[in-house]
């Protein structure tokens, strides 16, 4: 039987107490599954956030998506990590990256280091965690290089996949979409890495466009205005970009699940009541018929 799939929104913008709780609260109604947040500068503070949407909420899971493991001494975060999923009632979930905005680090004056020293970093952070009080909270570990995909199948809980890479020599974290074949190869190499697991880790995709509407062009204009070098066929083939009816959506979805082995899909907060139409629709699928 295929994993049941569960949805996530990466809540980015900060707000107001009462503000941060209505939106938080909107994600449950809405019918989302985990309420996360990312780890960048400018966006909220990951724990103090999450704790606050516990107040406001009841069912949904409380991720980072994901934290920027250059940001944080191991020892230190093993200690947050264990307050926040004792405050948020074991809902927590816990997200890891290396990070990739060299500008970031610039300006809270940590060093960047090279990809491998990222990776290091990140694996000592994991090990740190492990063995430390919050060890029984899910892991997911997302990345797409060889050396990440090594680490995901060794350790995490769910393993995800951005479906893009950094722009070469870009330090503000600007991003190229990967094209379904590519994302096909990232996946099979986790999959060959992975073999010997006891348990399968959960796989999630982060969706970088997705929208409910009769017309594809209208939505993706913008963007196509953005990145010439794109058509509107090559945007709509990729695998982070979810655009058309609530059927045809939800098709794509279950095709991403059928294709990949994505259950878990996290989708940006500009999409939060974009998307709901597709959760309800797949939602009545689900349903099995009398």
């Amino acid at each position: 039987m295929p994993r049941p799939f569960r949805f996530g929104v990466n809540l980015l913008t900060p707000a107001s107490a009462g503000e941060w709780r209505a939106k938080c609260r909107r994600a449950e109604e809405l019918g989302y599954d985990v309420i996360l947040v990312p780890d960048h500068l400018g966006m909220p503070a990951p724990f103090p956030a999450l704790v606050a949407a516990a107040g406001a909420t009841e069912r949904p899971r409380l991720g980072t998506f994901v934290l920027n493991a250059g940001f944080w001494n191991p020892v230190l975060l093993a200690r947050e990590v264990a307050t926040a999923a004792a405050l948020t009632g074991g809902r927590l979930e816990l997200g890891l990256g290396t990070g990739y905005v060299q500008a970031e680090h610039d300006r809270a004056g940590l060093p960047f280091g090279s990809p491998r020293e990222r990776v290091d970093h990140l694996r000592r952070t994991v090990e740190e965690l492990l063995k430390s009080d919050g060890a029984g909270v899910p892991l997911l570990i997302g990345g797409n290089g060889d050396r990440m995909l090594r680490l995901t199948a060794e350790h995490a809980d769910i393993a995800a996949f951005t479906g893009a890479r950094l722009v070469p020599g870009s330090t503000e974290g600007r991003l190229d979409p990967v094209t379904a074949e590519e994302l096909d190869e990232r996946v099979a190499r986790y999959g060959e890495l992975a073999a010997t697991r006891a348990e399968a880790a959960e796989r999630n995709l982060l969706v970088q466009i997705a929208a409910v509407t009769d017309s594809p062009l209208s939505a993706l204009g913008p963007v196509l205005e953005r990145r010439p070098e794109l058509t509107l066929e090559r945007l709509l083939a990729l695998p982070t970009v979810l655009v058309g009816t609530p059927e045809e959506v939800a098709g794509r979805v279950r095709g991403l699940r059928d294709r990949y082995g994505f259950s878990y899909l996290t989708v940006l907060e500009p999409y939060m009541e974009a998307f709901a139409p597709v959760l309800a629709e797949l939602a009545v699928l689900a349903v099995p018929s009398a």
